[in-house]
């Protein structure tokens, strides 16, 4: 009964962002359909290790287990499910296990001025109803922020040609 009460509660937030790489569709469609490059767009610090061994191309249904540790020290298994997908447009993987309630991001390619305009929409919720909202304004929103902010950074790195 306390658990529906919690879900009934649960509030999703969202994580948007958008990037013009400079470079062709192509190249970064090759770039971020192989499921190796999640280690180079990871922050260190986090210990990201995929534990399965992907095939170079992620394909739908493809499931990806990692390891990852949000808090120093803490490791987490986070399975991922890529549950759709469009060549050259977009795809969208899933959790399956881990430290969401629920997790559903969409990353979406578009050739645009300047090479190919790259957006990320994180869907997710903690649980917990409101003591995992207040979690999320103190410490998972700016946690996620920061992640995502390094692959920016990163990628900016990886495809150098930018203003």
């Amino acid at each position: 009964m306390i658990s529906l009460f919690f879900k009934a509660l649960t509030v999703l937030h969202t994580l948007f962002r958008q990037q013009i790489i400079p470079a062709s569709l192509e190249q970064v469609w090759d770039f971020f359909s192989d499921p190796h490059n999640l280690n180079t767009l990871t922050p260190p610090e986090m210990n990201f290790h995929i534990l399965t061994d992907p095939l170079a191309r992620m394909f739908p249904g493809q499931l990806i287990e990692y390891r990852v540790e949000f808090i120093r020290g803490l490791p987490w298994l986070w399975v991922t499910e890529i549950a759709h997908m469009r060549e050259n447009e977009y795809f969208v993987d899933e959790q399956r296990l881990g430290p969401y309630q629920f997790w559903y991001h969409e990353h979406s390619f578009r050739v645009a001025s300047g090479g190919v305009q790259m957006t990320d929409r994180v869907n997710y919720s903690i649980g917990y109803g409101p003591l995992g909202d207040l979690i999320n304004r103190v410490w998972v929103a700016r946690r996620l922020q920061n992640i995502f902010d390094y692959r920016v950074a990163k990628i900016a790195q990886l495809f150098p040609g930018g203003d």
